[in-house]
């Protein structure tokens, strides 16, 4: 896969693998095994060993990008994390870094899986003060391919809530060095499981900033998600005749129903039919 899935993300346990196949069914684009924070230190070992039926389990849906969370380098579990994905037969296709602080995070995990031939995308979890004040040098790492956002660890490590307000300048940062780099950024998961409304409020806060998905922690998360972060067919329909009404009127500002459309919203329909044919095109594809 070259080009770095965006959308809806969803996080399973490694220690409870008849969750797998409901992850797999979900309707997420990507779905993702942990081994970090939702596994307790005991199951530890359990979850590195169950995670691959993660990737082997038949009747994976089409279009469902399969990834692995290891956990943080600072710690011994993140070497056996390494050491057991070399040998693991179906390798997964995204491999989500936590705690990343330095662009020395991505080389060390992208060195360890390119001595077994293993080449996965490699994800950044932007998750305290000095990950975001190093943002400009992540961005740079060649290994990169896009970022999360974990608002959990953020909020901890700087004495704050999770609320909007305390957020938005890590999330703006976020968006704002993901764009430069031109990768995707990915927001954090929304805790409150029983609240649909506060989700969907909160995802398309997020989409209007710029985030390009948004990570759930359960599968009745992912309807709602889904709903913000993929274009509807009117959507789409608008885009395509955005770009036809440009492209007759050569490159001139035209207007469309009550709107003037000039070259950045033109290049925003482009970018929205790019990525809707880039998400047919994996779906046609994926075996």
């Amino acid at each position: 896969m070259t080009t770095p899935p965006a959308g809806v993300w969803l996080i399973t346990p490694g220690h409870t693998p008849a969750r797998f196949t409901s992850a797999h069914a979900a309707g997420a684009d990507v779905a993702l095994v942990d081994l970090e924070d939702s596994v307790p230190p005991a199951a530890k070992p359990t979850a590195r060993t169950t995670a691959r039926a993660f990737f082997t389990q038949p009747d994976i849906p089409v279009g469902c990008t399969l990834g692995i969370r290891i956990n943080a380098l600072t710690t011994r579990e993140a070497i056996q994390d390494l050491a057991v994905l070399a040998d693991y037969p179906v390798p997964p296709a995204i491999v989500l870094i936590p705690k990343v602080e330095a662009p020395c995070d991505l080389d060390v995990v992208a060195a360890a899986l390119d001595a077994s031939g293993h080449r996965p995308l490699l994800y950044g979890l932007i998750e305290t003060p000095q990950a975001v004040q190093n943002l400009s040098e992540i961005v740079c790492s060649e290994h990169l391919s896009g970022l999360l956002f974990g608002t959990a660890d953020y909020a901890r490590s700087v004495g704050s809530t999770r609320a909007w307000e305390p957020m938005l300048y890590a999330r703006s940062a976020l968006v704002t060095h993901a764009a430069a780099a031109g990768v995707p950024v990915i927001d954090s998961p929304y805790f409150d499981l029983d609240d649909q409304d506060g989700l969907h409020a909160e995802a398309v806060r997020v989409r209007d900033l710029g985030f390009r998905g948004k990570s759930c922690v359960h599968p009745r998360q992912v309807a709602t998600v889904a709903e913000v972060f993929r274009p509807t067919p009117e959507q789409v329909a608008h885009a395509r005749a955005v770009v036809a009404a440009a492209e007759d009127a050569a490159g001139s500002i035209v207007r469309i129903g009550h709107q003037m459309i000039g070259p950045p919203m033109v290049q925003d329909a482009r970018d929205l039919l790019a990525r809707t044919s880039t998400a047919e095109t994996i779906a046609e594809v994926t075996p």
